[in-house]
């Protein structure tokens, strides 16, 4: 009996899955809030490594028949959610762009001397 473990194997790796899978959410809401460049890279690599661990295990899980997949998704589906997503990208990157832009003529602007006067 002192050699039984507590939890069967299936129960634990899926415990470590869970856990991997809260972490990766972690790791991503910091690399996302993170000003420092230097601070986002380290969380979007741990995030990165935290992905392929959790991939591998899931595998693995899957291959000993300890994790049951999903149903599968009409790939017709999956192409339409991804051309929106393409699409915000795009919206996305626009706006930033053009926010940087402006961010830069008010830069200039104000560094020539003709920044706006200030209301008082």
């Amino acid at each position: 009996m002192l050699n039984q473990p507590i939890l069967p194997e299936a129960d634990m790796a899926y415990t470590v899955l869970s856990d991997l899978k809260r972490v990766t959410r972690e790791y991503a809401t910091a690399a996302t809030e993170s000003v420092c460049p230097e601070i986002r890279q380290m969380f979007t690599q741990l995030l990165n490594t935290t992905l392929t661990m959790q991939g591998e295990l899931y595998m693995a899980m899957q291959s000993a028949n300890m994790y049951n997949a999903s149903s599968p998704v009409i790939k017709p589906e999956v192409d339409k959610q991804l051309k929106q997503y393409q699409q915000i990208q795009q919206q996305t990157n626009q706006f930033v762009q053009q926010t940087q832009a402006a961010n830069a003529n008010m830069a200039q602007a104000s560094a020539s001397g003709n920044a706006m006067p200030a209301y008082q």
